[in-house]
């Protein structure tokens, strides 16, 4: 069975708060350390793919992650 924390942490609630799958193009930022601009580009560029409701765009946290793990440099 898998650890309280491990299934707290895959259910997207850590330390009882509840975090978002979902971000917007300014968290995405904040969350990567980047600009709004520059998440703006890799949306464009193709290299980070999106979630679309009505009109606004989303980035999932989990694309954002593994966005990240490519870019490790080994």
């Amino acid at each position: 069975a898998a650890k309280s924390s491990e299934r707290l942490a895959e259910s997207g609630r850590e330390g009882g708060k509840l975090r978002p799958r979902l971000f917007t193009v300014e968290d995405a930022a904040l969350y990567l350390g980047r600009t709004k601009k520059g998440v703006q580009h890799l949306i464009a560029a193709g290299k980070l793919p999106t979630v679309k409701s009505d009109r606004r765009v989303f980035l999932d946290r989990k694309d954002l992650d593994e966005w990240i793990e490519r870019g490790k440099i080994q």
